[in-house]
């Protein structure tokens, strides 16, 4: 005979232990009554570790970041009402991420959702389609039957979330007194031959079904074709965007050396950094590609791009002016990312599978001409002169907080960077190097909230130094996600840049209108973080130049617990050092010599850098 209190804790009770069955590790809960039954048996099961958060918003994306790092699936837990709408931005992060997060929201019973109940909104597939399954839960039941659907759900919830492409999963509970675990008849559950799958589950602690993604192989007419296709062009280029796979970087590498392709790296593709053949990469690309005459005149024949749309906006432009290019999408995910409809084929495979398949049946094929050669000059030189020009600016210049933070970060570190400006920096600013470092961002939407939970998600999992780069607007929007690094005594280090309001605005149009600027986009706070790091009990430093910062960094790799190293910025400064470095960059391809431009192709106008281009969107 097998006891739980009530019925309501024998339905969570079971849900609970088939998805540690299925294989879940981890759940962040927050606080509620409502929730009660699927908090306490998260915290009875010692299987699965229980992260508390006070912050529904900041506790889904904290669980994001974890499930990020994990590549599995984390459960997040809330009561009723507006704590179920508060995981939203999360939700929707993980859907356009392809991050596995179980939702699980409790509810009132449904006869009570539109009766004017306290605390009760409508949940019901509440998230819409950033969700790939969503259900309701049936009122709890000690039914054998019951039981055992409750069982299938968690499995099948599971495994959902990590399939092909991976996804947030929603389930409603609508859950009715008694919320606490107080012993009713009803609790007792006799267990017999036929209701021993229900109760006991699969022998040997196995899930109810055990489920498997199928590894989508490429097919052999497409690769037999496409291999035709690559032997026969002079003039191909790899893109490597966002994504989290460490296998990438040996297959894509193998790859360009077989079609003697240079590899365009987006920082967040983890291509640019370890110990594979980084001999084709180009990584300065950012630099010298905002410079339209030299774009165009570099005419690609075959583009083949794998992951999410680079960060770099130069070179999302390169790709939509080169749409007479053979461009071909190798993407895992079933949706169409092609915002500018350049796309000549989408491969929905295994990209390993697809590199591989190729590299074995590649025939060396001769190359004419120095295409890879002109790529490979192009990111030296730029890489070259926009180092110079770092170099030589006595204020502290956003853009080189990436190389001084990469002399210090030990191996196997994680970088994580917010969007609007750090990431933007750290995608153009950040060097090769052999150190494995992974770099991270929330990309799926691009937003500038939960950023601190996230990457502190990351440390709590990853064992590893993480170090997160963020901007005050996105540090002020997070500040409650903090206190997941005094709670649970995470190691991280937070370089927050304090430039008063929001910089990235200063780069786009709107910047020449000084009458609506500050107020409605510069939108300065007057804030400074020394007392935030107080609130949680965090070390703080306030650094005012390179070398004080590079004793804050190595003070922190030494200290337990989470700092918090703040940087005084200009925002005004800030765009004028930014153009500084792409005219230095532009002006040192112009003064090549013309007989070095011919010998390597690059046949354009010496112009003015092209000035048309903005970073557009936040």
């Amino acid at each position: 005979m097998q006891l739980f209190e009530n019925r309501n804790y024998a339905s969570a009770g079971f849900f609970v232990e088939e998805l540690a069955r299925s294989g879940l590790r981890n759940v962040v809960i927050c606080p509620g009554s409502r929730s009660s039954p699927l908090s306490v048996s998260f915290w009875r099961n010692t299987k699965i570790k229980t992260w508390m958060h006070l912050d529904e918003r900041s506790a889904s994306f904290f669980a994001l970041g974890m499930a990020k790092e994990l590549n599995e699936p984390v459960a997040i837990v809330c009561s009723s009402g507006t704590a179920s709408a508060n995981f939203m931005p999360a939700v929707v992060e993980a859907h356009y991420s392809d991050i596995p997060i179980l939702v699980l929201t409790a509810d009132r019973p449904a006869d009570q959702v539109d009766w004017g109940a306290l605390q009760t909104i409508d949940q019901t597939r509440m998230y819409g389609r950033h969700v790939k399954w969503s259900l309701d839960m049936p009122p709890a039941s000690t039914e054998v039957s019951y039981l055992t659907y409750v069982r299938s759900v968690a499995n099948r919830a599971y495994f959902t979330s990590i399939g092909t492409p991976p996804g947030p999963v929603h389930i409603n509970f609508h859950l009715s007194e008694p919320l606490e675990p107080v012993e009713l008849p009803e609790g007792f559950l006799v267990m017999d031959d036929s209701s021993a799958l229900a109760l006991m589950g699969r022998p040997a602690g196995k899930p109810l079904i055990e489920a498997s993604d199928a590894i989508k192989i490429p097919r052999e007419e497409d690769i037999t074709d496409l291999v035709s296709l690559f032997n026969s062009s002079n003039k191909g280029l790899i893109i490597c965007g966002p994504q989290t796979d460490s296998r990438l970087a040996d297959a894509v590498t193998q790859l360009a050396r077989k079609l003697n392709y240079p590899i365009l790296c987006d920082v967040l593709s983890q291509v640019r950094n370890g110990y594979h053949d980084k001999g084709l990469v180009v990584d300065a690309y950012d630099a010298f590609l905002r410079d339209g005459n030299l774009a165009r005149s570099l005419i690609p024949e075959i583009i083949i791009r794998f992951g999410s749309l680079p960060v770099s906006k130069p070179l999302v432009q390169y790709l939509e002016q080169n749409r007479q290019s053979y461009q071909i999408l190798i993407d895992e995910s079933y949706g169409w990312r092609d915002p500018d409809r350049v796309i000549s084929r989408v491969l929905h495979v295994d990209p390993i599978s697809f590199c591989s398949d190729v590299s074995s049946r590649i025939n060396n094929p001769p190359r004419l001409g120095n295409w890879k050669d002109v790529w490979l000059n192009l990111s030296e030189i730029s890489r070259s002169y926009a180092t110079e020009a770092l170099e030589e600016f006595d204020s502290m210049f956003e853009g080189r907080i990436f190389p001084e933070l990469s002399k210090f970060l030990p191996e196997g570190s994680i970088v994580f960077a917010g969007n609007s400006m750090p990431i933007r920096d750290m995608d153009t600013f950040m060097p090769i190097s052999d150190n494995s470092t992974k770099f991270l961002s929330n990309r799926g939407v691009s937003g500038i909230d939960g950023v601190i939970s996230s990457a502190l998600g990351v440390s709590a999992v990853s064992g590893k130094n993480t170090f997160l780069v963020i901007g005050d607007i996105s540090f002020f929007h997070d500040m409650n996600g903090l206190l997941a690094a005094k709670a649970h005594s995470l190691n991280c280090t937070i370089i927050v840049v304090n430039n008063d309001g929001g910089g990235i605005f200063s780069f786009l149009p709107q910047y020449a209108y000084d009458d609506i600027f500050e107020p409605l986009f510069g939108t300065p706070h007057g804030l400074t973080f020394r007392a935030a790091a107080d609130l949680y009990g965090l070390e703080y430093f306030l650094v005012n130049n390179w070398e004080e910062f590079g004793v804050a960094i190595k003070q922190s790799l030494t200290t337990e617990g989470t700092t918090i190293v703040e940087i005084p910025g200009d925002r005004d400064s800030n765009v004028t050092m930014h153009r500084m470095v792409w005219e230095r960059v532009s002006s040192s391809i112009h003064s090549i010599p013309l007989r070095f431009r011919e010998a390597f192709s690059i046949n354009y106008q010496a112009t003015d850098q092209d000035d048309s281009y903005n970073e557009g969107e936040v």
